[in-house]
């Protein structure tokens, strides 16, 4: 059994329906990335699987239990991430921690915790004095001290400096690597491509695409070959020898637009040889994740976001 099992999920604001029909499993020790535009269906669907909200129909199992009839029972196992709030704004992180570890049988020692959250340098600023990196650490820090079997984690990653993302990537990995389930939602497709063993696209309410994110951008075509060269190069000429197009998106660097075979590499150096052209790199490139995600969606804003809808 899936640590996560989602079948035929149907969510309702009213006369309009939010999420239609979803199906999606996320797996113990993985890291599974839910992605989609504002209206998707994201945040319905997560807060449903927190016991938050109550389907319109279809069935649900975290960890094998109902989120809405063994809500007490899964509250000691399921970690939840915030955006924003949860914490009282005179509450420095080591006090807000203190607290939380008591709601829980075998917590993580908290000192621990936030050192390696990089939160000890701020462990009695207040909470409304934190930087907004800060913030989002300590509400890692928050979801993961009960030692969860599930966790929810919603954007992990937003507003932290570089050295700050490093950081909770490590953590959530180890958090995946000890058996955990956790679920991810983000804008951030860059952090879903690294962090997600597996990613689920929602759009309109419904999985559009699901696979790790390997297969998906491998699914997304827009094979290419990218080299680098002298800037200026007679692209039409080079167009004709290899037989496809080839676009110079920035000086010196050139783009063909087609699969990069062992024939391609060939043709594209021998045009070289022959003008007396160094050849600077030469790599295969294919669709992004963020391609992949543009061209299942449409593009971010398709829908107004959840919150207005429920408005």
């Amino acid at each position: 059994m899936a640590a996560i099992e989602v079948e035929g999920l149907v969510i309702r604001y009213g006369s309009r329906v939010a999420v239609d029909s979803l199906t999606l499993r996320a797996e113990a020790g993985q890291v599974t990335a839910v992605l989609g535009p504002n209206g998707a269906g994201k945040t319905s669907t997560v807060e449903t699987l927190e016991g938050y909200r109550r389907p319109a129909a279809g069935t649900l199992s975290v960890l094998g239990l109902d989120p809405q009839r063994d809500r007490r029972e899964l509250a000691g196992r399921v970690g939840v991430m915030l955006q924003e709030g949860g914490v009282y704004p005179r509450m420095g992180p080591h006090q807000a921690l203190a607290l939380f570890a008591g709601y829980y049988p075998d917590p993580e020692n908290v000192d621990a915790l936030a050192e390696r959250l990089g939160l000890t340098g701020v462990a009695r600023t207040p909470w409304r004095r934190l930087s907004g990196g800060e913030r989002q650490r300590l509400s890692l820090a928050l979801a993961l001290v009960g030692k969860p079997e599930v966790a929810f984690l919603d954007e992990p990653t937003a507003g932290v400096d570089p050295e700050g993302r490093r950081t909770i990537r490590q953590v959530i990995r180890e958090l995946a690597d000890r058996g955990a389930c956790v679920v991810l939602t983000t804008h951030e497709l860059e952090e879903a491509a690294r962090l997600a063993d597996r990613v689920a696209i929602l759009d309109h309410g419904h999985v559009v695409a699901e696979g790790t994110p390997s297969e998906l951008m491998a699914q997304g075509g827009g094979q290419e070959l990218h080299f680098g060269a002298q800037s200026g190069l007679d692209r039409v000429a080079l167009a004709a020898a290899v037989g496809a197009a080839v676009t110079e998106p920035a000086p010196g660097e050139y783009v063909v637009q087609a699969a990069p075979t062992p024939q391609l590499v060939a043709a594209v150096t021998a045009w070289l040889a022959e003008q007396g052209l160094p050849l600077a790199d030469l790599r295969a490139g294919r669709a992004s994740l963020e391609d992949v995600f543009l061209r299942l969606t449409g593009g971010e804003g398709a829908q107004p976001d959840e919150e207005t809808a429920k408005r």
